[in-house]
């Protein structure tokens, strides 16, 4: 009690005026040592203080998002260039930031399609954001391309296809997986470099640094972004909130 006594009157003298009373180097010294000593007596204080800026960051960043996704609402969940999946109608929109080559994107893939499948109401958004290289660029051409040429239906195949595809996606490959899946690759390779596609991605990725999204999968909802892999069960939990708060 007496530390904490002199400690709290040295700190108050800090706050005192000049003209009321002079803190001495002297004193500065003591008080720098009685909170090292006292911090070195209780590491908890340091590990409460950490906990407490941890929080406070979490809900900054937290309010950042619901600002961004505010100003940023069209682009993201009702853009004509996304395929969109599950119940269009549904009462709650989930979009995925996405590329066919990230680990964790595969992984989460099936969990995915078995939330929406068995939620029922879930308008389910795909956003092309290849980030891994060339062959996740390819990919994302490569599916686009088929949306355009050939419609939601061909994508959906398509997009399945390509996030179990084992092989690296080249001309020789994406050429196969058109033939196999009934569709003339031709014309799709042709429009892979074209602006048309292009431009989804371009978009993609600039809707992206503007949320802020640096990896994936990154989930966002209306009221929330998910950056990372989300185990089924708790996308469950947070359909559900999302859903209580309307």
């Amino acid at each position: 009690m007496r530390r904490l006594a002199a400690i709290a009157a040295l700190a108050t003298g800090l706050l005192v005026p000049p003209a009321v009373a002079e803190i001495t180097d002297l004193d500065r010294a003591a008080l720098r040592e009685e909170i090292r000593a006292y911090l070195l007596e209780n590491p908890e204080v340091l590990i409460e203080a950490m906990n407490v800026l941890q929080t406070r960051e979490q809900d900054a960043m937290a309010q950042r998002d619901l600002m961004l996704l505010a100003e940023n609402a069209d682009a993201i969940f009702a853009s004509p260039d996304d395929w969109v999946g599950g119940n269009p109608d549904g009462d709650v929109t989930l979009v995925e930031f996405m590329d066919y080559r990230c680990g964790y994107c595969r992984k989460a893939y099936a969990e995915v399609a078995e939330l929406v499948e068995s939620d029922g109401n879930i308008r389910f958004v795909v956003k092309e954001f290849p980030i891994l290289g060339e062959a996740s660029l390819l990919s994302a051409q490569f599916a686009i391309a088929v949306r355009q040429l050939h419609g939601d239906a061909a994508y959906e195949t398509v997009h399945d296809a390509l996030i179990a595809l084992r092989g690296e996606p080249n001309t020789e490959t994406l050429s196969r997986l058109a033939t196999d899946l009934g569709l003339d690759p031709q014309p799709i390779l042709d429009r892979m470099g074209s602006e048309e596609v292009m431009a989804v991605i371009k978009a993609n990725h600039a809707l992206a640094d503007t949320l802020e999204i640096s990896g994936t999968p990154t989930f966002v909802l209306k009221n929330m972004m998910l950056r990372g892999y989300i185990p089924l069960d708790a996308m469950r939990n947070i359909v559900a909130e999302v859903r209580a708060d309307g």
